[in-house]
């Protein structure tokens, strides 16, 4: 049976995208709950892996290197992925708070969102210091640090066995490059402390080798821009301040209604928090029954049995049990390609202490970079002709790359009669009819998206602006919506939450585009399917397809690529941070760029057709041609990297044979894509061009002037 049709009845949430968290969404995609919707929460679309970040900081590793990519995780396990911090979870009303978007409701629920190293009660660190953990921004900023010029003066707070690590790291990766002046290692206490006797003294060893200062006993008054100053008058030159001062929990747990130890959440033999349902793992969680420093390979070890609870949570199967190592192995690293290694009072040092820390790390990563294919089930042995030239060698593309080709749709309107109302003005070509009610000029159109993203949030707010567009394009203000929903089956309990989320979103995106939504209509199906039939009222002429002039400015206010990232996307062959890009850029509303242009002679919103396909359509309805100029054209992060790799959406096909007599290779391939909520493509005086252009780009939008209209009806070409 396939059990991808089969309806969800429970929510599991996870909230982090921690090594646990990660290692539960691998073994999720390859071996899915049925009736089971997933959903992980996290900042950002990667995870950093904390193992790596001194080789990172050393220059040993890429930042590539460093990231789980979460969004290509979540894809594999066929998970929501929803992008941004949580801030609360009500453990009665069972949801979890997102800024910006509405409450994530959840059956059962995990945290796994680690600590931070922030250090908010010292003076002046806010301001001028930067934390090891979260990891992502301390990475970032040091990547920026690293490449400056001129001498370098660093400190790191915190003389524990990360402490070390880091500013090793840190001189390493300075001395090398000709900057260092100074590195120091504060602590309040004496350093090292946490480690065996023989291993401290070969680490502060390593410290003196690498020109390290070490300041033990240290009080700290303040922290200036480029200086730290102790509480007995002296001062620590330093540029790059950070702090690495023990593990603290995120202030949000505080209100959690979680049981807690010292703000960390407590859990037990099976994980679980004082509420049954919620459990927790990694560094944000305490063992009540087993306290341990914090350290990841309790947090990987902890995956099996947590992956299992929920499971069993889900179904009402019997939990496991949690059993942490008494010790463990440690790995330190010493700035060059040499590493300490200790357990049980064993001391070892040097290359190829190094050399197995790598392995051990890498083969951790390669977990995530080499995702096992998924194969979906097999064609039945009895089954109609050209089946397989039917379903093709890859996924069905959602939102406007699930749409029918241009030459099919336009060849089947072209039969229709046009009904002979006075109050109906036909616009050939155009999305959206042009009505006249009372004297009042009245635009409408429909549209609607097969779901690419598991987040009913975001596939609603891309959809509305989608249906918005063919609004915005001809000039109008949008009015009055109403909603057309297909939810995959599932339990009533679900259905509610999904509906709450969707129509949340729906009218916001609406409200603020001038619009109410004054009804809808719903059904159960196969998959998301999200639409809108949206109105629009005219208080100018509005803007058509038809009139285009020669030497007009062809001006873009959005970026292609959105076809080729979400087909990537559906395939696991794009990065997250590319897709989470798209998204972004998906989500943003037009009504602002439309206002800007409401003197454009002609105006469409680049969706479906592709950049040429609507291109064409004004050309056609003008009586012009136009010149495209290809380098200045704006194409989304990833997007020429993909299609030089060959990756096309599945739409892209019929569009290339609508303008057949075009040839384009690699990368200019997306002038065909199918763009999702697309941007506007507006003919404008040539004389306003740069003044448009400037105020569009003023607000918000990364418009770009792509070409000119010519002479010669339906003669497009292509230059540098």
């Amino acid at each position: 049976m396939d059990t991808s049709r089969l309806p969800l009845t429970r929510d599991l949430v996870l909230v982090g995208g921690g090594h646990t968290h990660a290692l539960v969404l691998r073994k999720w995609g390859m071996k899915p709950l049925p009736g089971a919707r997933l959903t992980v929460i996290n900042p950002g679309p990667t995870a950093p892996y904390s193992g790596m970040l001194p080789g990172f900081v050393a220059g040993h590793y890429g930042r590539g290197e460093l990231d789980i990519d979460l969004v290509r995780l979540a894809r594999f396990a066929d998970a929501r992925v929803v992008l941004g911090a949580a801030e609360h979870i009500d453990t009665g009303a069972q949801l979890v708070h997102v800024p910006g978007r509405p409450p994530i409701a959840y059956d059962v629920a995990s945290i796994d969102i680690g600590i931070t190293s922030a250090m908010p009660d010292l003076p002046g660190f806010a301001e001028h210091g930067i934390p090891a953990k979260p990891l992502d921004r301390f990475a970032a900023q040091w990547a920026v640090f690293r490449e400056e010029d001129g001498p370098a003066h660093v400190a790191v707070i915190g003389g524990g066995v990360a402490g070390a690590e880091l500013i090793l790291a840190m001189a390493y990766s300075l001395r090398s490059r000709g900057r260092l002046a100074q590195a120091t290692l504060i602590d309040s206490d004496e350093a090292l402390r946490a480690i065996g006797e023989k291993a401290g003294q070969k680490l502060r060893r390593a410290l003196v080798e690498h020109g390290v200062r070490l300041e033990e006993n240290a009080r700290i008054e303040r922290i200036e821009d480029g200086y730290i100053t102790l509480q007995d008058g002296s001062e620590i030159l330093s540029d790059f301040t950070t702090g690495a001062a023990g593990a603290r929990p995120y202030g949000w747990l505080a209100d959690s209604g979680l049981a807690l130890q010292d703000g960390f959440i407590r859990v037990g033999e099976t994980l679980q928090s004082s509420a049954a349902n919620v459990f927790a793992a990694g560094d944000c969680a305490h063992m009540d029954f087993a306290p341990r420093p914090k350290a990841g390979v309790y947090a990987v070890r902890q995956s099996p049995v947590l992956y299992h609870n929920l499971r069993a949570q889900l179904t009402g199967d019997p939990l496991r049990k949690y059993r942490p190592q008494k010790d463990y192995l440690k790995l330190i690293s010493m700035g060059a390609r040499e590493a300490l290694g200790e357990r049980f009072g064993t001391t070892l040092a040097g290359p190829l202490m190094w050399s197995w820390k790598d392995r051990i790390d890498q083969a951790f990563m390669e977990k995530f970079r080499d995702l096992p294919a998924m194969e979906g089930p097999p064609l039945p042995a009895e089954h109609t002709l050209d089946m397989e030239e039917a379903l093709g060698d890859k996924p069905m593309c959602g939102g406007c790359g699930a749409k029918v080709g241009r030459d099919a749709l336009l060849g089947t309107l072209a039969g229709l009669s046009n009904a002979s109302r006075d109050d109906i003005t036909p616009l050939p070509g155009d999305d959206a009819a042009l009505l006249t009610t009372g004297g009042v000029k009245q635009v409408i159109s429909t549209d609607h998206l097969r779901s690419f993203t598991n987040d009913p949030v975001l596939m609603t707010r891309i959809a509305a602006v989608h249906a918005l567009g063919d609004i915005w394009a001809m000039g109008a203000e949008p009015q009055a919506a109403t909603a057309n929903l297909i939810l995959p089956r599932m339990s009533p309990a679900l259905q509610a939450r999904t509906l709450q989320e969707i129509m949340g979103a729906a009218s916001e995106v609406m409200q603020e585009a001038g619009a109410a939504i004054i009804g809808g209509h719903t059904s159960l199906g196969d998959e998301l399917t999200i639409g809108f039939t949206v109105t629009g009222l005219c208080p100018r002429p509005v803007i058509t397809l038809a009139g285009a002039e020669p030497g007009d400015a062809l001006v873009l206010t959005k970026p292609l690529g959105s076809g080729v990232l979400m087909a990537a996307e559906m395939a696991g062959a794009a990065k997250g941070d590319w897709v989470a890009a798209a998204l972004e850029q998906m989500s943003q509303p037009q009504g602002a760029a439309a206002r800007i242009l409401q003197d454009a002679h002609a105006m469409t919103d680049v969706t479906g057709f592709g950049l040429l396909g609507h291109l064409l359509g004004i050309c056609e309805a003008s009586g012009t041609g136009a010149e495209l100029f290809t380098t200045r054209i704006p194409l989304m992060q990833g997007a020429a990297e993909l299609a030089d790799r060959g990756i096309r959406s599945s739409l892209f096909p019929a569009n290339q044979a609508a303008v057949a007599e075009l040839k384009t290779t690699g990368w200019q391939d997306l002038l065909f894509d199918p763009q999702t909520a697309g941007g506007l493509l507006a003919a404008v005086a040539a004389d306003r061009a740069d003044e448009v252009l400037e105020q569009l780009r003023a607000a918000g939008y990364p418009a770009a002037l792509i070409g000119k209209v010519t002479e010669g009806v339906g003669a497009i070409t292509l230059s540098a």
